[in-house]
């Protein structure tokens, strides 16, 4: 729902704000096509373009409190607005909408910050007292819906939904942060707090500000808590389903369609069943890497309208540069392609869509958790030692890290060994080099010397791994996953693609009950020999046939090799490989010749050959070609 703009502070006369806010919300209109509206004075300006979804004909915004001394714009959901609505009444508010936009306000004016403990949601939102002087403005807790900031030279304190809403701002110099572009390489995503353009920052998930008088506060509301609860395996599965089907339904609520994405794995296969949408949609590419059939089957069984699409290399490459401007930052992540034709799929029947996001990070659904063997012995073995004193079994890791290489070796290491020590995340394929896409002499190799430094990804996580080094191992893993993979890369793509086509995207088990709920959770109920995300599908299984709840992870698997090897493709690549704008970032030579291996068949560096291509694709984008490049939203 919806997308916002603004700044405070600076030098700009009111009429230059209006023109320059006007210009800003036209840049993300895709966000909203619906409505817009604005509020300028002397200190601030904010934007709002509004996809209609709840209260059609009232929720316009910016909306006001009773004596026009606080306004709201907001971009996201409250699910739970309907209980603090009647709260709010019971305190004398009255209400002037049925909007959820309507209760942050009368929540903030009655319990200021304390408003962010009782609301469950994604959102953004500002909210300025024209009293005080005093702007607020927040970030939900898992950061599902994306908000960025900068501070420009003339004093401007800049925020939005998208990067991209910043470009018309006079005063906004669009530079190339260099320090970026090898933590990208080695995750795909850039992981790190600022962004690929100079001075400008992503929002913590979790915080809030305050501005006022020039000066911004930055607090934290909100992070996950592991306090391990006493319930058994069976009370455990009752708990997941009562949470996750209350959840489900309260992300049901719109005045307009709602649909569901469905795949072949477990997540948004228990979502729909919960849900029964009216429409699900589903994607593919070929026989090899298409899961429409089977999702139809469940979609039958369940009597819902299935719609699916079929994607083609030509479809994907023609839209891929369209598909990384409306991320704002590259995303190396082959998935955005079949969600972006997904959402364009979905967005001719519904306005509203569910989706499984979330749900590996909050029940242990990832391998590299700790299940790098199929040997059955070798996973009861580690179970055992398992039970050992925490630094007994460090020490035994550096023990067996140190053997020749064994069969099981990987299982065991990773089993006993400290998580800040290897884990770098479910995006990889573990050995005891951590390597991610790049690993971080790759990624020097290939770079030029203004683009290279000491950085690691495990360097990126330590400060994470600190805040959790004394609970569960597991769980420090999902910590890292939930902070870094999720929030950079996941819940990216998922907001700005699925916007892209002007469709909202929402992840019922990202929901503030079912995260405490989820890691109250032993780790042993969630990850064990028998699978991964164990007790998440048995409470699956209450709604899903057997095999549906024990399918293994897959999403919608892209073919980036099998176009890598089709010369076609290869050959478009590599044109962009050899363009001149090239040098400036890359060793053109080294680059080319890994993109011809993996052509040949010599090397399988798909990934990283797809890193490197989403990257440049990007730069064209937004340094190149920005000008004439206007994509449509629909």
């Amino acid at each position: 729902m919806c997308g916002i703009v603004g700044f405070a502070g600076g030098s700009l006369a009111i009429d230059e704000k209006t023109t320059t806010l006007n210009k800003q919300m036209d840049t993300i209109e895709h966000r909203g096509p619906n409505d817009k509206g604005s509020f300028v004075d002397n200190d601030v300006a904010l934007g709002f373009r509004r996809l209609s979804i709840i209260d059609l004909t009232n929720g316009k915004q910016p909306l006001y409190n009773a004596d026009n001394t606080k306004m709201i714009v907001f971009n996201g959901e409250i699910y739970n607005y309907r209980e603090i609505t009647r709260e709010l009444k019971a305190l004398g508010y009255v209400f002037q909408t049925q909007t959820d936009t309507e209760v942050l306000l009368h929540g903030y004016e009655a319990w200021g910050k304390d408003i962010l403990k009782k609301v469950r949601g994604m959102f953004t939102f500002f909210i300025w007292d024209t009293k005080t002087k005093e702007l607020f403005g927040a970030r939900d807790f898992f950061g599902i819906k994306p908000l960025y900031y900068t501070f420009l030279d003339d004093g401007t304190f800049m925020f939005g939904s998208e990067i991209k809403s910043f470009m018309p701002h006079p005063e906004f110099k669009k530079e190339l942060n260099n320090d970026v572009v090898k933590s990208y390489l080695m995750n795909q995503y850039n992981d790190l707090d600022e962004t690929f353009f100079k001075g400008v920052y992503r929002f913590p998930a979790g915080h809030y500000f305050t501005w006022k008088d020039g000066k911004v506060d930055i607090e934290q509301y909100w992070d996950a808590d592991y306090q391990q609860n006493n319930l058994d395996f069976d009370q455990t599965v009752e708990a997941i389903d009562k949470a996750v089907v209350e959840s489900v339904k309260l992300h049901d609520f719109a005045d307009v369609p709602v649909g569901s994405f469905l795949s072949e794995g477990v997540d948004s296969s228990y979502v729909t069943s919960i849900l029964r949408p009216q429409h699900v949609f589903s994607v593919g590419f070929d026989e090899a890497y298409n899961e429409t059939s089977r999702a139809k089957e469940l979609a039958d069984k369940f009597g819902l309208t299935f719609h699916s699409t079929k994607v083609t290399g030509d479809m994907a490459f023609d839209k891929f540069p369209e598909m990384q401007y409306y991320m704002d930052e590259p995303d190396g992540n082959p998935s955005l392609i079949p969600l972006w034709f997904m959402s364009k799929l979905a967005k001719k029947y519904v306005t509203v869509v569910l989706s499984g996001e979330g749900a590996d990070e909050m029940f242990a659904g990832y391998v590299n958790y700790g299940m790098h063997t199929h040997n059955e012995v070798i996973k009861v073995f580690a179970q055992g030692l398992k039970k050992l004193p925490r630094n007994t079994r460090y020490h035994l890791a550096h023990n067996i890290k140190k053997m020749k290489p064994f069969h099981g070796q990987v299982h065991l290491y990773t089993s006993l060994a400290k998580p800040s020590e290897y884990y770098v995340g479910e995006s990889v394929i573990y050995n005891f080099e951590h390597p991610t896409i790049f690993s971080s002499k790759e990624a020097n190799r290939i770079l030029k010397p203004e683009f290279r430094n000491d950085g690691t990804v495990l360097s990126n996580y330590q400060h994470d791994f600190k805040k959790v080094r004394n609970v569960d191992e597991v769980k420090q893993m999902q910590y890292i996953d939930l902070h870094h993979f999720m929030l950079n890369d996941i819940l990216q793509k998922a907001d700005k693609i699925s916007m892209a086509a002007s469709l909202e995207l929402r992840v019922p088990f990202l929901d503030r009950d079912v995260a405490a709920l989820a890691n109250s959770i032993p780790t042993k109920y969630l990850l064990n020999s028998h699978d991964t995300k164990y007790a998440f599908r048995k409470a699956a299984a209450k709604h899903l046939p057997e095999s549906w709840a024990k399918a293994p992870k897959l999403g919608f698997p892209v073919p980036i090799k099998q176009w890598l090897e089709e010369d076609k493709y290869y050959q478009q690549v590599r044109d962009m490989f050899s363009q001149d704008f090239v040098k400036q970032f890359f060793n053109q030579e080294a680059i080319l010749k890994i993109l011809k291996d993996t052509h040949d068949g010599k090397s399988n560096a798909r990934r990283q050959v797809w890193t490197i291509y989403t990257f440049l694709v990007w730069y064209q984008d937004y340094f190149i070609n920005l000008k004439e490049f206007q994509p449509q939203a629909n």
